[in-house]
């Protein structure tokens, strides 16, 4: 499989989406909002980009299946499957700030093999195919340098439900808050993991995720020189809800904190 043409043609899907969501976004009124539960929003532009994405998907590769947030398409377990957000971060969108992003990414079998992330404010094309380096429009990027805590930018993300973990959550943020440079909420995981690809941020971590926010900016980050894992060090990053990305020089410690409170007892 040519995974380079591949990504370089979901490279433009992912640019026209973002046309598409940024040109909408003046024509947006608080009717156009729906709510899905408690935080948690979607705008016809959500799935009118998402079965743009879609279509446009299915002309690259027709056998594959699809694991969409706004269920446009769907999934019949097939070995290829692409993972699709098409507008990661709906609430800032709706509010007018930034980042929103596009985020899409192809699973063949159990490994995700491209991803490309669209931070639609700021025209950032965040993208990866298995075997390659990470590239932030058709420059290469890398993780940081950053090795002790006090030398760190951590990015987080706040769930808007399994809110059983808060005091652990609280208690991870505590320690970052005392003893790195600061933390930095912004929104969209896809950003978040571009941003670490990029060594703009350290590290990052969340939970209460899905497979769509972040199966493309994790292959981005690890083709970055970055790690990703879940809570416990292991795999289950994907479809287990939970995410810590960092770079090289840095995860081991900012592991220790973040499994301390928030990996399984």
């Amino acid at each position: 499989m040519h995974y380079k043409k591949i990504c370089f043609d979901v490279r433009e899907i992912a640019r026209s989406a973002g046309s598409f969501i940024q040109n909408e976004r003046a024509k947006l009124s608080e009717k156009d909002v729906k709510t899905k539960s408690t935080a948690s929003f979607v705008t016809y532009v959500d799935k009118t980009s998402e079965q743009y994405i879609v279509e446009q998907l299915r002309k690259i590769l027709p056998e594959a299946g699809f694991i969409t947030e706004e269920g446009t398409a769907s999934s019949h377990e097939e070995s290829l499957r692409w993972i699709i957000d098409p507008l990661d971060g709906t609430t800032n969108y709706i509010h007018g700030i930034m980042p929103y992003s596009v985020s899409i990414a192809l699973m063949e079998g159990k490994e995700v093999v491209v991803g490309v992330v669209y931070e639609i404010t700021l025209d950032e094309m965040f993208y990866a195919w298995r075997g390659s380096r990470a590239y932030l429009n058709e420059t290469k990027i890398a993780v940081s340098e950053s090795s002790r805590h006090e030398d760190t930018l951590i990015a987080t993300g706040f769930p808007y439900y399994d809110f059983e973990r808060i005091e652990d959550y609280i208690e991870v943020l505590r320690f970052l808050m005392k003893h790195t440079r600061g933390l930095r909420r912004m929104g969209s995981a896809a950003a978040d993991l571009a941003y670490v690809a990029a060594g703009r941020f350290s590290a990052f971590y969340e939970h209460a995720l899905h497979a769509w926010d972040v199966a493309a900016g994790a292959l981005i980050v690890k083709q970055a020189g970055g790690i990703v894992t879940d809570f416990n060090g292991g795999e289950n990053w994907l479809f287990g809800g939970e995410i810590i990305a960092a770079n090289h020089n840095y995860f081991h410690d900012f592991y220790k904190i973040v499994n301390r409170h928030l990996g399984n007892k």
